[in-house]
């Protein structure tokens, strides 16, 4: 099953750059579940063009603690500028396994937001 016809994950991510008002493509995600032995990492993606992770991890995850970590000092080095933040990441409690968890991010050089989406 290839990314365009695999069914989505259940954890997803949106990324844009508010500096720009565009989509960040180009940006590493990483997905972890917190398990008993640790943060273990459960999925790995770049950001598409429009960027967007539908195929971050696993279709089902259990309830329990999550985090997105996104490479964002890789993303404005590659556009020649400067942040104070060269990764985010974002930790999340997964309480319903019946819902669907977005996770977007938006972004500047000295600032980030995010929220839980749907």
């Amino acid at each position: 099953m290839d990314e365009q016809t695999a069914e989505r994950s259940h954890i997803t991510t949106h990324i844009l750059d508010t500096g720009t008002g565009r989509p960040a493509s180009g940006v590493k995600a990483t997905l972890e579940a917190n398990l008993a032995s640790g943060w273990q990492e459960i999925g790995s993606r770049i950001t598409d063009a429009d960027g967007r992770i539908k195929h971050l991890g696993p279709t089902q995850v259990e309830i329990g603690r999550y985090r997105i970590s996104f490479e964002t000092g890789d993303y404005f080095g590659k556009q020649g500028t400067e942040t104070f933040f060269p990764a985010v990441s974002i930790e999340f409690y997964v309480s319903d396994v019946a819902e669907h968890y977005h996770v977007p991010l938006l972004i500047s050089p000295f600032a980030y937001s995010t929220y839980r989406g749907s």
